[in-house]
């Protein structure tokens, strides 16, 4: 362990002496996208490395009951006019599609993410860490303890619940051990004596859709290349999937919409519902509605696809996706 690490802090001896580094997540940032910045500019800084973190775009409720439960305040948006050649870091993404404009443009110096690897590409050797787990604080905080570096409340009471967050409490099939012997070693320095009642509170804080309308629902969506056709999908997790399909008509046109104002080949919209751990899927039309019913192997019946128990973004649907395009180019 030491060994890695001193060999990444002779790495970054150039960042000591230029500007900050500017920490972020992925648009429309979810808890882990934001909890990420926060943690990593702040290990950063415990590694003697100006570093800040920013965000790229608003907090959804969730994100909010977790910082004002913290007491930390959100990070800044991102800058528009940053110089060519800024030192950045990226967390819980790597792609450029999910990233900031311009990215190709920035000094990519190191990334910290638990998704499959995308189209990044750096001129010179950068920091990557990179682990098949349910969240990227679950990776940060394997980081503060192998470096011995004291985690305190307030980081603790991040990185909890950005791992119950993408973990959905560990009902998502992306969850790991070593998802759950993180929350378990944190769990006494945040001070949490009720795992359950925080984590449903929280899912609670992220289930109140109200004074949202489904623009801003399906705002959550992110995008990925199949075969050269860029794909929206995205995801709303609930207690209360019934309050969202009764607005679906209102979805279905959100989802027309960003389709024509982002020049998206095609947009899917899953609806979990986190109590029957079940997956939802909105189809607008074709050539949604074949791919799907080939990809899974479903009937969509009324613009809707029961996809049962796949609810995982990132182990579920684009796996399923990714090789239906690839067997049928």
């Amino acid at each position: 362990m030491n060994k890695v690490f001193k060999q990444k802090s002779q790495s970054c001896k150039a960042i000591n002496n230029q500007n900050q580094v500017f920490v972020f997540g992925h648009r429309n940032p979810d808890t882990d996208a934001i909890v990420s910045a926060l943690v990593y500019a702040a290990f950063l800084r415990r590694m003697k490395i100006n570093a800040k973190a920013y965000r790229l775009g608003n907090l959804n409720k969730e994100t909010q009951f977790v910082l004002k439960t913290a007491g930390i305040q959100p990070p800044n948006m991102l800058p528009s006019d940053l110089a060519n050649g800024t030192a950045v870091a990226l967390v819980d993404h790597n792609e450029s599609q999910q990233s900031m404009e311009n990215l190709k443009n920035m000094r990519v110096k190191y990334v910290v993410d638990h998704h499959k690897l995308g189209d990044l590409t750096t001129s010179e050797p950068i920091y990557i860490r990179f682990e098949p787990v349910g969240c990227t604080a679950t990776i940060l905080t394997k980081m503060y303890r192998e470096n011995q570096l004291r985690i305190s409340q307030k980081i603790a009471l991040l990185l909890i619940p950005a791992i119950l967050s993408d973990t959905l409490h560990f009902r998502s099939s992306t969850t790991t051990d070593d998802d759950r012997s993180m929350v378990d070693y944190l769990l006494p320095i945040a001070k949490i004596t009720d795992v359950n009642s925080y984590a449903n509170e929280m899912l609670i804080a992220k289930s109140n859709l109200s004074n949202y309308t489904m623009r801003e629902v399906l705002l959550d969506y992110k995008t990925y290349t199949f075969n050269n056709q860029l794909w929206g999908i995205g995801v709303a997790e609930t207690f209360y999937p019934n309050n969202i399909l009764e607005r679906k008509d209102e979805l279905l046109q959100a989802m027309i919409d960003e389709k024509k104002t982002h020049h998206l080949t095609d947009i899917l919209f899953s609806i979990i519902d986190i109590v029957k751990e079940r997956n939802s899927m909105i189809i607008l039309s074709e050539p949604e509605k074949t791919v799907v019913e080939k990809a899974f192997n479903v009937t969509i019946q009324n613009g809707i696809a029961d996809l049962g128990s796949r609810i995982s973004r990132k182990k579920d649907i684009v796996p399923a996706l990714e090789l239906y395009f690839k067997t049928n180019t």
